[in-house]
């Protein structure tokens, strides 16, 4: 399993060594896909409206897309990739370039999961879960894949009144590290998201993830997890996603260096969405184009390296041209990126007294 060095996110720079970085580092596109969303499972308003594949049949799908600079693919253990199937993965590395990058875990559909996974108050329902992201790690360090993600969607609860919140966050916290110590030196992201589907989610914010990055990270206690902390990595990082960032009325720009000045950004995912609202999962850049290009330009800021992972809900196209949209999107956007005068940029951030005005007509000369 390789592991991932984040530290350089954490890197403070100089008015000329930022300068200098932002004249030498191009974002690398590399793109992630989910194979949840190839054949979208409808919703609770309407059957699906596309014929359901197999997870052999979507692994097919997915090598098509290496033509779009697909690198990675992300799958849900134990339901989409697990011990019986790992090696129908590997084949798609071997034959088309396309490495499984993140496992995310599946804590949320079960029905003994009506009360929460690894925060259920039912010791027998946190042990499945438990047992469940014990075996995850165990499989992301088999399959040589980057990351597990942790998105505690059913975690939470549904009324404030009377809610024991130190006894939610610890049991979860407490179990994740114990996991980790159990399967030491496999990195873990939290995806934050404000509510859906529960109505109010254990972790809701961008800051909710940090503070329990860093609360799991405290807790662990194997020597090989403490080793690689003293060293300054970190362990537990997040897998920000756009279109939840934006539920939670979040600055995209903003939430993202967040975590990435912690070197916690250890994997992203990308789509659209209107401020508030459900989850959407729309199409890159068909909302809020700008904050989306502005998220790319802190990244070349941050220096980030690692995936672009195309989080969408592709119900009334073929995913394989949802694809093509998305990664195409984030290309044009990446290239303006890069025409952009780096250098009045930044003056302007270092001198705003005499150059009022100026960041806005950059923008608009270069909004093309």
């Amino acid at each position: 399993m390789p592991f991932v060095d984040h530290r350089a996110q954490k890197i403070r720079r100089s008015k000329e060594e930022l300068l200098k970085h932002m004249q030498t580092f191009k974002l690398d596109l590399k793109f992630s896909v989910g194979i949840w969303y190839f054949t979208p499972g409808g919703g609770r308003f309407h059957e699906p409206y596309v014929e359901q594949k197999s997870i052999p049949e979507r692994i097919e799908m997915a090598a098509e897309m290496a033509k779009f600079g697909v690198k990675g693919i992300e799958a849900h253990y134990p339901a989409e990739v697990n011990e019986e199937n790992l090696h129908l993965y590997k084949q798609l590395e071997k034959e088309a370039g396309i490495r499984l990058v993140a496992v995310p875990l599946s804590l949320f559909y079960d029905k003994i999961f009506e009360f929460g996974s690894l925060s259920n108050p039912y010791e027998k329902y946190r042990k499945v879960a438990y047992e469940r992201l014990v075996n995850g790690l165990k499989l992301v360090k088999e399959a040589n894949a980057d990351i597990c993600i942790i998105w505690p969607g059913i975690d939470g609860y549904t009324y404030s009144y009377g809610h024991l919140y130190y006894h939610m966050w610890d049991t979860f916290e407490e179990l994740v590290a114990q996991a980790m110590d159990e399967v030491p030196g496999v990195q873990v992201a939290i995806e934050p998201k404000p509510y859906e589907p529960a109505p109010n989610n254990i972790y809701r914010t961008t800051a909710d993830g940090i503070l329990a990055a860093r609360d799991i990270e405290a807790r662990l206690k194997n020597p090989e997890n403490l080793k690689l902390l003293q060293e300054g990595h970190a362990l537990v990082g997040l897998n920000p996603e756009v279109g939840h960032v934006r539920m939670g009325f979040e600055d995209l720009p903003y939430a993202y260096a967040r975590v990435a000045r912690e070197g916690r950004l250890f994997h992203t995912h990308w789509n659209s969405q209107p401020l508030g609202n459900y989850d959407q999962d729309l199409n890159i850049g068909v909302v809020d184009w700008d904050s989306t290009e502005a998220l790319l330009y802190t990244l070349k800021m941050v220096g980030y390296q690692g995936y672009f992972g195309i989080d969408i809900n592709p119900e009334r196209m073929p995913v394989i041209k949802a694809i093509e949209i998305n990664t195409k999107v984030l290309q044009i956007m990446n290239e303006r990126i890069e025409r952009l005068p780096h250098d009045r940029i930044i003056e302007c951030y270092f001198d705003p007294e005499n150059h009022r005005g100026e960041l806005e007509l950059i923008l608009a000369e270069n909004h093309k």
